[in-house]
């Protein structure tokens, strides 16, 4: 975030702001000098009869009572508050010895102005805001005056807005340049205090989230989803400051995103879960390359097309050749259920054939093996037989 600076080309600054201030001073509080009266928290603060004679004893009173606060310390014409608190604010006056009103002020009670908290936004190339906090809480009426200065030095004011206090605004900033140094000075009755930021405006620039992100399904294609945005209000859309986006996506209860990129606001998604809701969310950035990715879109949800036909939408099959697909004709197209039994017929039969024909080979094959064994028993008991004859005496 920006930081507190101080250099040399900030004086010319200082000075100009310096001038201005005691002239704010004088002009904004001059009219309240006779009707209030400005003390420091913690401290002791004195408060003078004016229209006493000198030595005269007076009578001092708070919001009309005679009973003051234990740390006031009368003395004369004059009323010393030790170590204030708000509980002494209020409205003072003085009376003679015959209860003649001779003088009255209101005392208001607070702190100087410290060094604000500034934060500067630019969500286009044509606008930056910057806005503030007290670092010390005044208490106190407080103005401020605002201005920067860019590279070239030329001094400019950063306009406020009556309805804004703690806000001003740049129009049409070099943003290309390296940094503007960005001045605001709070003043208050008890004095003032500049707080000075050096800001780097390329690095700065955010835009907004896209707007009216809309998923809608594509009729006829379940695992498909259109989906539409536009370019934030805050950013014209136009030459030459184009944008791009990331679009992300997720079905429900997965913790894993999908991205696409690209530089138009019309994207399909070709790879949706099937019956599945998913979240979307759109992110956009300059396309220029300068600044950040915005804050990601709010999220929607989405839910694929699906074929009220079907009691089980996950059976649904895509129809082939998107986007040019055209609905058959009913009256000649064949219902899917009956291809569906025909060809759990034609399966069916097959495998009982492949049945049949491996039953028969097993049969041959057994049948080949008891011929072969027989013939092979038939020569063994010949040659056997053969051996007993020559074994015979002649």
């Amino acid at each position: 975030m920006p930081g507190f600076m101080s250099c040399p080309g900030g004086l010319i600054v200082l000075a100009i702001i310096t001038l201005c201030t005691v002239h704010v001073n004088s002009e904004i509080w001059s009219n309240e000098v006779s009707d209030v009266q400005y003390g420091k928290l913690g401290s002791n603060v004195t408060l003078e009869c004016k229209e006493s004679r000198t030595g005269s004893p007076v009578e001092w009173r708070l919001n009309g009572s005679a009973v003051l606060p234990r740390q006031a310390l009368p003395s004369n014409s004059s009323l010393t508050l030790v170590d204030t608190d708000h509980s002494m604010e209020g409205n003072y006056s003085c009376l003679d010895e015959r209860g003649t009103l001779l003088w009255a002020t209101k005392l208001r009670l607070g702190r100087k102005p410290g060094l604000l908290s500034v934060s500067c936004k630019i969500s286009n190339h044509h606008f930056c805001n910057c806005s503030w906090q007290q670092s010390v809480k005044t208490h106190l009426p407080t103005k401020y005056i605002t201005s920067y200065r860019d590279k070239l030095d030329a001094v400019e004011p950063c306009h406020q807005y009556d309805f804004k206090p703690n806000e001003c605004a740049i129009e049409y900033p070099t943003i290309w340049q390296h940094y503007h140094l960005i001045n605001i000075t709070e003043v208050n009755p008890l004095g003032s205090e500049t707080t000075l930021v050096r800001l780097n405006l390329k690095d700065l620039l955010k835009p907004d989230p896209p707007e009216a992100v809309t998923p809608d399904p594509v009729v006829g294609h379940p695992r498909r989803l259109q989906v539409r945005w536009r370019y934030p209000s805050s950013w014209p859309y136009e030459a030459p400051f184009p944008l791009i986006f990331q679009l992300r996506y997720r079905p429900r209860g997965s913790i894993n995103w999908s991205m696409l990129q690209t530089t138009d606001t019309n994207v399909l998604i070709t790879d949706i879960l099937v019956a599945h809701p998913h979240i979307i969310q759109v992110q956009a950035k300059d396309d220029l390359g300068f600044g950040q990715w915005s804050d990601w879109s709010t999220e929607v949800q989405a839910l694929p097309w699906s074929d009220p036909n079907l009691s089980d939408p996950e059976q649904t099959e895509e129809y082939p050749g998107f986007p040019d697909y055209t609905e058959p004709d009913c009256s000649t197209a064949k219902s899917p259920g009956v291809e569906n039994y025909r060809s759990l017929g034609v399966l069916i039969s097959l495998g009982l054939f492949a049945g049949i024909i491996l039953s028969m080979l097993s049969a041959l094959i057994i049948l080949l093996w008891i011929r072969q064994r027989r013939r092979d028993e038939v020569t063994k008991q010949e040659l056997t037989l053969m051996v007993k004859m020559k074994s015979l005496p002649i």
